[in-house]
């Protein structure tokens, strides 16, 4: 279990996040949902240990990693797809997945972790050999999450992976992400502007404003508020 306990986080005299509390379960994907600037990629920076917390802890499994720097949570489990396509863009596809695969626990062998990749997304079996900085946005997103998800973690943090793609990319995405959670047990969190795309495929959110957490609790339950409910707290 993933659990942030009133984490407040500020760069220099700006608070950004203030007393957040989030639960994230195994096997489930957590949703946390806000405008632009509402603090969500801060939240998943805290978590992974780039972005200093003032107050509050973060527990991975009853343990308080708050004081642990970012590489050795990665060690514990921890994997941070960040937005904006961060990949080795010189590098092929293949060569991609294969440093991230070494970076992680190995739990699978890399014949095995590199067949699994290409059976879910085929169009990266394609492009195998291919720098990853001439593939498409949707293709780059791919390979970012199976980058993530190739190490087996334990706890998974996506930031904005719809961003900037076509619908037709985002449901194949978003429908590996909600398999994934699924199939292998671990805890997803998942940031996202697109309010109602993510709780479809999230079984709890979260919705901050201006750093704060303004409304929680079943991904079902927020859903079926009322729009107005949702779009006040995006304002």
């Amino acid at each position: 279990m993933l659990e942030v306990r009133d984490v407040s986080v500020a760069y220099g005299a700006i608070e950004v996040l203030r007393n957040v509390s989030l639960c994230a379960e195994p096997g489930t994907t957590t949703a946390v949902l806000g405008a632009n600037g509402a603090g969500k990629s801060s939240l998943l920076r805290a978590i992974s240990g780039v972005a200093p917390v003032r107050s509050g802890s973060i527990l991975f499994d009853g343990q308080d990693v708050t004081q642990i720097p970012a590489h050795r949570r990665a060690r514990l489990g921890l994997a941070h797809a960040m937005e904006g396509r961060r990949l080795f863009k010189p590098l092929s596809v293949q060569n991609n997945l294969r440093l991230s695969w070494q970076f992680g626990a190995r739990a699978v062998p890399w014949p095995t972790a590199l067949r699994d990749v290409y059976d879910r997304f085929p169009i990266l079996a394609e492009k195998a050999h291919v720098p990853s900085g001439l593939l498409s946005g949707g293709q780059q997103q791919m390979v970012i999450i199976s980058c993530a998800t190739i190490r087996s973690p334990r706890y998974l943090l996506l930031d904005e992976p719809s961003l900037g793609l076509a619908p037709i990319i985002v449901s194949q995405i978003y429908e590996f992400i909600t398999d994934f959670a699924q199939r292998s047990g671990i805890a997803i969190v998942l940031a996202e502007q697109m309010a109602t795309l993510a709780l479809k495929v999230s079984d709890r959110g979260y919705v901050l404003r201006r750093g704060r957490v303004v409304q929680h609790g079943d991904s079902c339950t927020l859903l079926a508020d009322s729009a107005a409910s949702l779009t006040a707290s995006y304002l």
